[in-house]
């Protein structure tokens, strides 16, 4: 099976072309097997770009534990450039398929190449705030976004100090609160137009970056008076950074980036 391995802010992916050979079988148990950076090639997960009935293509998109998520923003990004750079289309305005609906992107050319993207994420949803259960002897305040995918904001004053991966991983688990678990955002307010991210992702545990979770804190400092609806928002990431403006929708803009091409035995 052929692939490419690209990245958006260092959130890194396997790229399967199915527009001619069609889905590989048993993607749960192939995507884990692939995610894997020790036995396997190594990524955040798996993306097939697919044919689309009611878009230009389709995208369905797996975490490196096998679980299909709905929708990943850096992910979209690199189905963009792929299919404008390997000629699959010739068009800058695509719309992508996602099992959270279909997502209108502008394609940045430079040089016949896609180098930024900008994505129509839709609308946020604030589906509430609370408080979670106590972990590790503290309660940790909250605010319930859905991008079509599940995201729980919490700000904290030191995010590169915070325990992320102790915190998110029993956070995501929450069931009684988020059914379907949920992707867990750490937020520091830098000024009202600049916010500092790290994420733990549902069925990846911490990733570099998180398109949709820069999205929906942008959502959550905005409702929660902490940044400015005026003009865009850089989220800084561990691995780059993302322009969000929040309009009636939400507009998502970064880099989108190859690493290599490959063929592997499954």
């Amino acid at each position: 099976m052929k692939f490419t391995k690209m990245h958006g802010c260092a959130n890194d992916y396997i790229y399967i072309d199915c527009t001619v050979c069609g889905q590989p079988d048993n993607m749960e148990q192939l995507a884990a097997a692939l995610s894997d950076r020790h036995t396997g090639i190594g990524s955040d997960g798996v993306v097939l770009i697919c044919r689309s009935d009611t878009a230009d293509f389709k995208m369905r998109m797996f975490n490196a534990d096998g679980s299909e998520g709905a929708m990943c923003g850096n992910a979209i990004r690199c189905v963009g450039k792929y299919v404008y750079d390997r000629r699959l289309t010739s068009k800058t305005a695509l719309d992508i398929e996602t099992l959270s609906g279909v997502k209108h992107l502008n394609l940045s050319v430079s040089n016949g190449k896609v180098d930024t993207v900008t994505v129509n994420m839709g609308k946020p949803v604030i589906r509430g705030k609370g408080r979670t259960d106590p972990v590790f002897s503290e309660i940790y305040s909250y605010t319930d976004v859905s991008m079509g995918n599940p995201h729980c904001v919490i700000f904290v004053k030191n995010v590169l100090d915070f325990d992320v991966e102790g915190v998110g991983r029993q956070i995501e688990n929450m069931t009684h609160l988020f059914p379907d678990r949920t992707n867990v955002e750490f937020v520091q307010v830098m000024d009202s137009h600049t916010l500092r991210m790290r994420v733990w992702e549902r069925g990846s545990g911490e990733t570099m970056a998180c398109g949709t979770g820069a999205c929906a804190s942008v959502a959550a400092a905005v409702e929660n008076g902490s940044c400015s609806a005026d003009g865009p928002v850089t989220v800084l990431l561990n691995g780059g950074s993302l322009e969000i403006k929040l309009d009636t929708d939400i507009f998502m803009t970064g880099p989108a980036e190859f690493v290599f091409d490959g063929e592997i035995d499954i």
